[in-house]
């Protein structure tokens, strides 16, 4: 093995030993590396701008059902999009007690670890504010998508990768606690707020009463952290809301979807047979389910991802439970793996294609049209150049993928 530097933010792995598929089965769960690549698809599939077919095509409820999917939610519960960054988080907790036993059994002192982990961390967040600051004038400082949400909170859970499982389950707890009871104590939107100067229209349906008003779009605790924290640094304008809602401080329940991630990765590590393994996923996930829905059926915590209130933590969490554990009975138990080697080909360099779907989408898009003509996507009828268009552009970013796999190139941070 081969490690060179290809920025100060990552570095590319070469494995020229052995086939692809012997290597990636022998030092990881091929389920894990399918759920991240059914993640990275999702984030890739934007392209397919289902939405655009679906304005086509308004009487369709096929095509209506996979717009909604492949958008946001405007607040509450979510959609499988919604799910994308959950997920994300997630399977970072997952990989980590493989990681953390790999680099135990190497001999790696525990405080070299550590401060890799808080650099990484920091290159995490980082990337993120370069990634958005593309279109921007200056540097864009905002702290709401996933790599910074992961790399705020990264540290801390490689810290309590070091403790015991019971030390994860009271992280988690007081996490979640902690964070409902501070926006509880942030006062209420004063009668008369003026919603529309935080972009938020006066009618909007989404708009809590009573109780759960503690957790209304742009006008919670969050949001006032915001208007202080994201002004220290030097901006464009003076930031005065977010238009989607999205918070910097949602990096500490996000963490507490890296602790379900985290617990998650050493039950698989752990000593139970797999059919106890699927057992306790399949009851981890519908407690989580339950509990989140609960709480936001009472509204004791309303459910909303864009500000990752504690029930969407635990709602989210039963799906990434669900999800993982159909993966990891299917492919790893059952040993039916060769229908997700699209997926796998994503997942195992899940960074690359991260940065492809920022980068490089819109360029193979641009270019497809270019060469093959814009005719070339309206053979199926207008309503689905969009579609044709993004299914080539995604062929040719899964093809780029596929070759970085076959010569074991992965991008690593």
């Amino acid at each position: 093995m081969t490690t060179t530097t290809a920025s100060p933010a990552a570095s590319v792995r070469t494995v020229s030993t052995a086939a692809p598929a012997a290597i990636v089965s022998a030092t990881r769960l091929a389920s894990v590396d399918a759920y991240r690549g059914l993640v990275m698809f999702l984030m890739l599939g934007e392209v397919l701008h289902f939405c655009e077919v679906a304005a086509a095509r308004p009487v369709s409820v096929l095509w209506s059902f996979l717009c909604r999917h492949q958008s946001h939610v405007e607040w509450t519960y979510g959609s499988l999009h919604d799910l994308i960054q959950p997920s994300f988080s997630f399977l970072v907790g997952v990989a980590l007690p493989f990681s953390l036993a790999a680099r135990l059994a190497a001999g790696q002192p525990r405080g070299r670890m550590i401060a890799h982990a808080f650099w990484r961390a920091a290159i995490l967040a980082a990337l993120g504010i370069w990634l958005r600051s593309i279109s921007h004038p200056q540097t864009y400082f905002t702290f709401e998508d996933t790599l910074t949400q992961i790399g705020l909170g990264y540290g801390f859970l490689f810290l309590l990768g070091l403790r015991p499982v019971r030390d994860q389950w009271i992280a988690l707890a007081v996490i979640l606690v902690a964070y409902w009871t501070a926006f509880v104590l942030y006062p209420l939107p004063p009668a008369g707020f003026d919603y529309a100067a935080v972009g938020v229209p006066p009618d909007w349906p989404h708009l809590f009463r009573g109780f759960p008003a503690h957790w209304n779009k742009n006008s919670n605790l969050a949001w006032a952290f915001d208007t202080w924290f994201l002004n220290l640094f030097p901006r464009e304008k003076p930031f005065l809301f977010n238009g989607g809602g999205y918070a910097t401080l949602s990096f500490i329940p996000t963490l507490g979807t890296m602790i379900l991630g985290l617990i998650a990765g050493g039950v698989l590590r752990g000593p139970r047979p797999p059919s106890a393994r699927v057992r306790w996923f399949v009851a981890a996930g519908f407690a989580g389910l339950a509990s989140g829905w609960l709480l936001g059926a009472t509204g004791i915590c309303p459910v909303v991802k864009r500000i990752w209130t504690p029930s969407f933590t635990l709602w989210s969490g039963g799906w990434c439970f669900l999800l993982l554990v159909a993966f990891y009975r299917v492919i790893d138990v059952l040993g039916h793996r060769r229908w997700a080697f699209p997926l796998i080909v994503i997942g195992t360099n899940s960074i690359a294609a991260y940065l492809m779907s920022w980068l490089f989408m819109r360029f193979v898009e641009t270019s497809l049209v270019t060469h093959l003509g814009e005719g070339f996507f309206h053979a199926l009828g207008d309503a689905y150049a969009p579609l044709l268009l993004g299914i080539l552009s995604l062929a040719v970013v899964w093809l780029m993928l596929y070759w970085l796999y076959k010569r074991r190139i992965f991008l690593r941070i």
